[in-house]
């Protein structure tokens, strides 16, 4: 069975903010994203989202337009980066940020989600979802979508990027 990993549209948030679980809503073009994304959108049997406002906003106009229901999902959610939320990248303290490089997967120096706990949660429920009969068009964000590409659990692993509004299939 197929998982379609959709990440949500263009958030509205300035760009190079720090924002994992922040419930942070669309950009204004969120109608014209989301009606060029439904006709890219391959077959799918049921909808499941991140409970992130962001994510759910497109799960519902994709369930609504397709005659689905939208199921909620907690472990699809981003990545909690604690008291990083809301800052700008740029600055963030630098020990803070060189810690977390220096140990990617279980550094929490935001008092946040570890990569380690992020890819936990989501490997969870994606292994869940495989299990069902037909296929499932999971939207969630960034970090849900690299933690399943990661071949392994290095840094450069997780280096995907995938832009707003875009998918990728997972076929077993």
């Amino acid at each position: 069975m197929a998982l379609i990993l959709l990440r949500h549209t263009r958030p509205d948030v300035d760009a190079g903010t720090c924002y994992g679980r922040r419930d942070v809503g669309l950009a204004a073009t969120f109608a014209e994203e989301a009606e060029a994304l439904l006709s890219q959108l391959p077959a799918f049997d049921r909808v499941v989202t991140s409970p992130l406002s962001r994510c759910r906003r497109l799960a519902d106009y994709i369930a609504g337009q397709t005659s689905r229901s939208v199921t909620e999902d907690d472990r699809l959610g981003e990545m909690d980066f604690g008291c990083w939320e809301g800052w700008a990248w740029s600055a963030l303290p630098r020990e803070e940020v060189d810690a977390w490089a220096n140990d990617f997967l279980h550094a929490r120096p935001h008092g946040g989600e570890s990569v380690a706990m992020l890819r936990a949660r989501a490997l969870e429920a994606l292994d869940a979802y495989r299990k069902l009969e037909g296929d499932t068009l999971i939207v969630t964000h960034g970090g849900v979508i690299k933690a399943a590409l990661a071949m392994d659990e290095t840094a450069e692993s997780h280096a995907t990027t995938l832009d707003f509004g875009s998918f990728v299939t997972l076929n077993d």
